[in-house]
């Protein structure tokens, strides 16, 4: 049995995509504009050792097997098998393959690539979301260089999702030059920071907390458009230090600072308000109580918390699939529940939920923009990080899109108040 044979036997005989191989065989839509070669048979051990997206993923990131194409339409095409758990095959499939192979390729395993994090290397490192472990993880994912995240963030340098009006949402304008903030992306982000500022009321003279700030873009949004004193605090000593360098750039030293810290070891009580933009991903599901309860003593009364996250889309999920791709390649340790288990969290911390909004397909059209931004400075990307870390970032955001526009994950963003004795000190209609 050939390898095109065998691609046919897992993914079906009309696959939308062309397949070749070192062997010489090939199979799928001979006219396609997308392809998988599968370049040395390092790659048929990982396929035989992991026979689902992990395996494909691990001879993808080490350069074995190839893709020819967008890498969002080729995953599209084959989304069944790449969302899928494992493969179903008959025994007598399964035969046929192992002896094509060799079972040699089965029992002798190859060491996955290096930019796939064990549950070894983790564990090393004590119980999952120990502030040694939560920084670890911050520092595999956020850490691969502040020159890499500005070729693929833009000049924004804002990694969470952005707010697309009806003409920056135009499929056309993806890709398009963001020089200073002309582009559609730097439109959008400046628009989430701007509905996150309404949603919190921000006012002149307001203390602002933003916890895991990222590279500080909503506290220095705060302090320029709003004269908010903001603090923002990172697990990310290049953020912070990026961060600490623009905002004296913008001249917003008096009311912007961002430090290299843990949210749970800024003061209580001393805040009006607090953001929290793309952290609660990282907190995990047993800590989401504790989470929201740190969060509620560092308000003031009347203060209000915007909570901003990827979610799942149903409640009853597991948080996380420690044998997945994305806890392996790119969040390690990180967990996302169902918004109704994050709001409830939020109640029983104390805080009155005063609104909830997905911003699901928001987050789909800012994936496809830095998509683009990586295909664009691709060459540049791969001399700055390597080729095998901007295959995985490729892989990623190309695999999100995909997946948040096929709702198996969402973002929502809720908005909670810490009553001030009865008293929530919000407008009687919303204002954003």
């Amino acid at each position: 049995m050939r390898l095109a044979e065998i691609f046919e036997r897992v993914v079906g005989p009309d696959a939308p995509i062309r397949f070749t191989a070192y062997d010489g065989s090939s199979a799928g839509d001979p006219n396609s504009d997308t392809a998988l070669h599968v370049r040395t048979p390092v790659a048929v051990n990982y396929l035989a050792q992991s026979p689902n997206a992990v395996g494909l993923t691990r001879a993808y990131v080490s350069g074995h097997l190839d893709l020819e194409g967008d890498m969002y339409t080729a995953l599209r095409r084959m989304s069944d098998f790449a969302f899928a758990e494992g493969v179903n095959l008959s025994a007598r499939d399964i035969a046929g393959i192992v002896r094509s192979v060799g079972w040699v390729k089965f029992v002798n395993r190859v060491a996955p690539p290096p930019q796939e994090v064990t549950r070894g290397r983790l564990a090393g490192l004590g119980w999952r979301h120990s502030k040694r472990r939560d920084a670890e993880a911050i520092h595999h994912h956020y850490d691969v260089g502040n020159d890499f995240y500005e070729l693929v963030l833009g000049p924004s340098m804002t990694y969470t999702c952005a707010v697309f009006d009806e003409a920056d949402a135009a499929l056309e304008r993806v890709g398009e030059s963001a020089a200073g903030t002309g582009g559609a992306l730097e439109s959008a982000q400046y628009r989430k920071y701007e509905l996150v500022s309404r949603k919190l009321g921000l006012r002149k003279g307001m203390r602002l907390l933003d916890v895991g700030c990222g590279w500080g873009g909503m506290v220095m949004h705060a302090a320029r458009e709003h004269g908010v004193r903001a603090l923002g605090v990172t697990l990310s000593k290049e953020q912070a230090e990026w961060a600490g360098k623009r905002i004296a750039q913008e001249g917003l030293s008096e009311l912007a600072e961002v430090r290299h810290m843990d949210y749970r070891d800024v003061a209580d009580a001393s805040y009006d308000r607090i953001s929290s933009i793309g952290l609660t991903e990282h907190v995990g599901a047993r800590n989401l109580g504790s989470y929201f309860d740190s969060l509620h003593t560092k308000l003031v009364p009347g203060g209000r918390l915007l909570n901003h996250c990827i979610t799942r889309p149903r409640n009853d999920l597991k948080p996380m699939d420690t044998k997945g791709f994305i806890n392996r390649y790119v969040f390690p340790d990180g967990e996302l529940e169902g918004p109704a288990r994050i709001q409830l969290a939020m109640n029983d911390a104390g805080f009155e939920i005063r609104h909830q909004e997905n911003l699901r397909e928001h987050y789909a059209l800012t994936l496809r923009h830095w998509s683009a931004n990586l295909d664009r400075n691709w060459d540049e990307a791969v001399a700055l990080v390597g080729e095998g870390t901007a295959r995985v970032w490729r892989l990623y955001m190309a695999g999100c899109v995909l997946g948040f526009e096929k709702d198996v994950v969402q973002l929502h963003q809720i908005l909670g108040v810490k009553l001030d004795g009865t008293e929530a000190h919000m407008p009687l209609r919303p204002e954003f």
